[in-house]
């Protein structure tokens, strides 16, 4: 598949994978290839959103997502004000969107928007004027992980199209399996969900994958075999007997990793459950690629704010 790369994002706000065209996102995973450099020199820093303000908004708990949005932006040189809802008038009965008013009084340019809602960051993004970037809603999306797979995919394997790619775990409450479907799909991977029936999607059909209900008839042939965490959060009560046998069926360990293709590389968004839906012996091993990940999403998190703010004609300029 040919892709005609953008030149520009035309749009205001990242808030969903569905949006982008696999021209946008071509140009994001080719700007993060040049961002990428900047973690490699003495200072790690370019002036691009110098004077810029962008607000961290999370309504839920983040490790690394929040960790990689901060390195991003300060990286960008821009400056950062983070706000959870623990501590604040959240806690006291405020609205999101009087929350987003009073942030819009201190004139950010950027908000950086994770909440429990499916769908607050594309409500948000009708009601200010500041660029929103989703970083994670609900159960619907979570495209900055999508980009940041993909680019981890792309740099091993050198393109998208035509890769197996294997999602297996809580495919139901997971936003991350979404996004990847959506972003793989436009850019001509085959993408294959693997879970429990408890733990597939009422409308997993209309996400173009296949679906399987055992992880060994899935591994076959595949390149990439992505993990998925068990969301307990999300869940009213477990939709299986237990931990231990979830992991007897489901779990990637060494042996079942042998039925994917010989360059398999093995991914994660964390946080991983040990001995829960990955073994340490994959999650540590010589085709894991989930520490990479980790570096990548902050420079494809700093591509999606260089390209929103409409940055100077080379990436990575420390000019």
């Amino acid at each position: 598949m040919v892709v005609e790369s953008a030149t520009a994002l035309a749009r205001k706000d990242v808030v969903g994978i569905s949006q982008l065209d696999a021209g946008e996102i071509q140009l994001i995973l080719d700007t993060a290839e040049e961002l990428l450099d900047v973690a490699k020199r003495p200072i790690k820093k370019v002036p691009t959103l110098r004077g810029s303000t962008v607000v961290n908004l999370f309504m839920e708990p983040s490790t690394r997502t929040r960790f990689s949005f901060e390195v991003a932006e300060k990286r960008l040189s821009a400056d950062t004000l983070n706000f959870s809802a623990s501590g604040s008038s959240v806690s006291k009965g405020e609205t999101l969107f009087d929350t987003a008013q009073n942030l819009m009084a201190m004139a950010p340019d950027f908000i950086v928007i994770r909440h429990p809602n499916s769908g607050a960051p594309h409500r948000l993004a009708q009601e200010v004027p500041a660029s929103i970037i989703n970083a994670g809603d609900g159960i619907n999306e979570h495209p900055t992980q999508a980009l940041l797979d993909a680019f981890t995919m792309r740099q091993h394997f050198g393109s998208l199209e035509g890769l197996k790619v294997v999602v297996a775990g809580d495919i139901r409450h997971s936003r991350v399996a979404r996004s990847n479907a959506f972003l793989l799909d436009k850019m001509g991977a085959e993408v294959r969900f693997v879970a429990p029936a408890s733990l597939l999607p009422l409308e997993v059909e209309e996400l173009g994958v296949s679906t399987f209900l055992r992880l060994e008839p899935a591994l076959e042939d595949a390149d990439v075999v992505m993990m998925l965490r068990i969301q307990l959060e999300r869940q009213k009560r477990v939709n299986f007997p237990s931990m231990r046998e979830y992991f007897d069926f489901f779990a990637l360990t060494p042996e079942r990793l042998k039925l994917a293709a010989d360059r398999a590389v093995v991914l994660h968004p964390g946080p991983m459950n040990r001995g829960v839906e990955i073994d340490s012996l994959v999650a540590d091993g010589s085709q894991s690629l989930i520490l990479e990940q980790v570096t990548n999403g902050v420079a494809v998190r700093m591509a999606i704010l260089y390209l929103l703010a409409g940055g100077p004609s080379e990436a990575a300029s420390d000019s």
